[in-house]
């Protein structure tokens, strides 16, 4: 029986892949440091479930990336590793650019390194943030991705690299994927959909940045998951895959769909456009598409009908804030 390792499996995207590929009949090792970034509970809950849907395939250990020992205890014995943790968020870099560092990339460079079976595939997770404020529409995986507009941009595009460089020296297969946007059930706290969905249902303000002409490519967590299992089955030496929607979304029309399935109106607080923003992003996936039989099936009034149910289930529960 093939063991997968996910780090950063105690979070939201990481959580929902684990029982994907545990519905799978593989096992699942989950490295994560269950950092307070926000609410460990939250974190813990999600590996709970994990544990209730195959205990005795589930094997999760509490550690550091920067730590060599935890992560050569990781990999050891491993078919494939997909490399989700990561400090994250745009916003909070800017604050706390050493750290991101520090993180994201020596962490990336410590797991590499205690790789030692050259027929291990390693997936990592990437992000739409590394083009910057690219204004070519869609974004291609051609496109030059040389000028991030954020420490936490600047952190994922450097750990391309770094599993390029691995790649050309060891020659595992890689497959880097940037995501677009991720949304739906157990979504963190901080992002977009779900803090909007909190002050609606609040009735507290919602931070509305610009002018609501902001667009975005999001991307419901089932799609993401579904483009990680293609690009870890496909083995291809070498690959980088945007992993979106393929469509994109005003922010003013996101909080108006937003509005109508939670039955109340916003409260908005308009403000100043924020620091390491863009405009837009929107992904051409063409290549995934082409390469791993990728297909975005949830556009994004279904996935927002889909988190919006989830949210006010937890929400009733006292199980969300």
């Amino acid at each position: 029986m093939r063991t997968v390792l996910v780090t950063g499996g105690a979070g939201f995207i990481g959580s929902h892949l684990g029982a994907r590929l545990l519905a799978t009949g593989v096992r699942v090792r989950v490295l994560d440091n269950l950092d307070p970034f926000y609410d460990v509970g939250l974190k813990r809950r999600n590996l709970g479930e994990l544990a209730a849907s195959g205990a005795d395939r589930v094997e999760v250990i509490e550690g550091d990336l920067r730590d060599a020992a935890v992560c050569r205890r990781a990999v050891a014995g491993v078919h494939s590793v997909v490399h989700l943790a990561a400090l994250a968020g745009v916003r909070p870099s800017i604050l706390d650019p050493v750290r991101y560092m520090d993180v994201n990339v020596t962490g990336t460079q410590m797991l590499l390194e205690q790789i030692q079976d050259r027929e291990t595939v390693f997936v990592f997770g990437s992000s739409s943030s590394i083009y910057g404020g690219n204004t070519k529409v869609p974004f291609t995986e051609t496109d030059a991705v040389d000028r991030p507009v954020s420490p936490y941009a600047a952190s994922k595009r450097a750990g391309e690299l770094l599993c390029a460089t691995w790649h050309h020296l060891r020659g595992n297969p890689v497959a880097c994927l940037r995501f677009f946007t991720v949304y739906g059930p157990r979504q963190r706290p901080e992002m977009a959909i779900h803090q909007f969905a909190r002050h609606i249902t609040d009735g507290t303000e919602l931070p509305f940045h610009g002018d609501g002409s902001s667009r975005r490519d999001y991307t419901y967590v089932d799609d993401i998951v579904a483009g990680v299992v293609a690009a870890m089955e496909k083995k291809k030496p070498w690959a980088i895959y945007n992993l979106g929607g393929s469509a994109t979304t005003t922010l003013a029309d996101l909080v108006r769909m937003l509005e109508e399935r939670l039955g109340r109106k916003a409260r908005r607080k308009v403000l100043p456009d924020q620091p390491g923003d863009v405009p837009i992003t929107f992904a051409d996936i063409g290549l995934a598409e082409r390469e791993l039989g990728y297909r975005c099936t949830t556009p994004i009034a279904e996935g927002l009908t889909k988190f919006c149910a989830w949210y006010q289930r937890e929400k009733a529960a006292g199980r969300v804030a």
